[in-house]
C-alpha cells in the first residue's frame, strides 16, 4: 500500500482549478467584486456614470437571481450559498463554469496521467469542476457573512450620528452606504435606493436579514419597523442596538479565542491517524504486504475508515461551541 505521486497531481490540479474560478470572477467583474474594497461596488458603478436605476436593477438582479435559479435541477444545493455570497455570476453561468472547469480538469488529468482509465478521468474531472465551484461559493458566502457581521456595528453608529443631526432614516442609510465598504456598503445603498423608489425600508431590511440569515440585521429591521409604526427615538434605539451587537461580536471573538486551542487539538487528533497511515505508506510501502491478501484485510480497513469518520465528526461536534 504505497502513496503514488498521482494523489499529489490530483491535489495540484484541484488547487489550480480553485484559483481559476477566482481568476474568472475577478476578470469578469473587476476589483469591485473583491470583498472589503474601500470603494464599494455600488459607488464604483455610480462614479462610472451608470444610471441610478440601472445600478439598482443590476444589484437587485444579483440579489435575487440565485433564488429564481432553484428550479434548475441540482442547482438548489448551491443556490442558498450563492445567494448569501451574492455571487455576481448567474446560475446558468455557474453551471457553464462547472462544465468548463470539468473539461479543463479532464484535459489536465489526461496530460499528466495519460495512462488513467477514461472513465476515471471523466469522473474525477467532473468532481473537480463541480467541487471547486461549490467550495469557492461556500468560501465566498462565509467570508461575506463574517464581514457583514463585523461591519454592522460601525454602520449602525453612522446611522445614529446622521439621525441625531436631523437626517431622515433613508438619508442616513444612504450616507452610511457611502462610508461603509463592501459587502455591507452596497447592500445598504441598495436598500436606500429601493426606499427612495417607494419600497418600505423595514421590509427591505427584513428581506436582507432573511437572505443573510443574520439575527443582528433582523433586530435592526424590527427596530425600524416598530419605530415607523408606533414612533419613538430611533437614534436612541439604534444606539442601544449598536452596543448590543458590538458586545455580542466581542463575545464571539472571545469565545473563538478561548476555544482555538480545543479546535486545533481536535483538528490534530482527527488528522493524526490519517497522517500516520500516509507516513507509514511512504516510509515503508510494503508494511501491509503480509496482511493485505488475507480475507479480513478489507473488512478491518473499512471498520478503521468508519472509526476515522466517526472520530472526525465527533471531534468537530465537541469543539463546535455555540454562543
Amino acid at each position: 500500500m504505497s502513496v503514488s505521486p498521482t494523489l499529489l497531481i490530483y491535489a495540484l490540479i484541484f488547487g489550480g482549478i480553485l484559483l481559476l474560478v477566482e481568476a474568472l470572477y475577478l476578470m469578469t467583474f473587476g476589483r469591485s467584486a473583491r470583498l472589503g474594497s474601500r470603494l464599494n461596488r455600488r459607488m464604483e458603478m455610480l462614479d462610472g456614470k451608470v444610471k441610478r436605476a440601472d445600478v439598482i436593477d443590476t444589484l437587485r438582479k444579483e440579489t435575487t437571481q440565485h433564488t429564481r435559479g432553484t428550479a434548475i435541477p441540482f442547482y438548489s444545493l448551491l443556490a442558498e450559498k450563492a445567494e448569501k455570497g451574492k455571487i455576481a455570476f448567474s446560475p446558468v453561468m455557474l453551471i457553464v463554469i462547472m462544465a468548463l472547469l470539468s473539461g479543463v480538469a479532464f484535459m489536465a488529468i489526461s496530460f499528466f496521467l495519460a495512462g488513467a482509465p477514461t472513465g476515471l478521468k471523466i469522473g474525477v474531472g467532473t468532481f473537480m469542476g463541480v467541487g471547486s465551484v461549490w467550495l469557492w461559493v461556500n468560501g465566498k458566502a462565509k467570508k461575506r457573512h463574517d464581514l457583514i457581521e463585523e461591519q454592522l456595528p460601525d454602520a449602525i453608529d453612522l446611522l445614529v450620528r446622521s439621525l441625531r443631526v436631523g437626517h431622515p432614516f433613508t438619508h442616513a442609510l444612504a450616507n452610511a452606504a457611502k462610508e461603509i465598504p463592501d459587502p455591507l456598503g452596497s447592500e445598504l445603498g441598495l436598500i436606500a435606493d429601493e426606499a427612495a423608489y417607494g419600497r418600505d425600508v423595514g421590509e427591505a431590511l427584513a428581506a436582507f436579514a432573511e437572505r443573510m440569515d443574520m439575527q443582528d440585521i433582523r433586530f435592526l429591521a424590527v427596530s425600524v419597523t416598530i419605530q415607523a409604526q408606533s414612533g419613538g427615538n430611533l437614534a436612541e434605539i439604534l444606539d442601544g442596538l449598536s452596543k448590543v451587537v458590538r458586545a455580542r461580536f466581542k463575545l464571539f471573538r472571545k469565545v473563538r479565542a478561548i476555544t482555538a486551542e480545543a479546535k486545533w487539538s481536535g483538528m490534530f487528533l482527527s488528522g493524526f491517524p490519517i497522517g500516520a497511515m500516509l507516513m507509514i505508506s511512504m516510509i515503508k510501502p510494503d508494511y501491509y504486504d503480509d496482511v493485505k491478501e488475507t480475507s479480513l484485510f478489507i473488512p478491518v480497513a473499512l471498520i478503521v475508515v468508519a472509526f476515522l469518520i466517526v472520530n472526525v465528526l465527533y471531534m468537530r461536534k465537541m469543539v463546535n461551541i455555540q454562543v
